[in-house]
């Protein structure tokens, strides 16, 4: 399951987003990238632990 300060991602895709409440089996989150923005509220089930694929280091 998922805990308050997470990063997690749609698992259909979308941007990163930062849990801030967990409840049953749903969790409320932001964009990471605006954290006073809109709180959507989404199915645990639906949204997987954020993560980065690929080489972001030196070009």
């Amino acid at each position: 399951m998922f805990s308050v300060g997470d990063f997690v991602q749609p698992r259909q895709g979308g941007p990163k987003l930062k849990v801030l409440e967990v409840k049953d089996d749903s969790i409320v989150a932001v964009q990471a990238s605006n954290e006073k923005g809109e709180k959507f509220t989404l199915n645990a089930a639906d949204v997987t632990l954020y993560t980065e694929d690929g080489d972001f280091g030196v070009c």
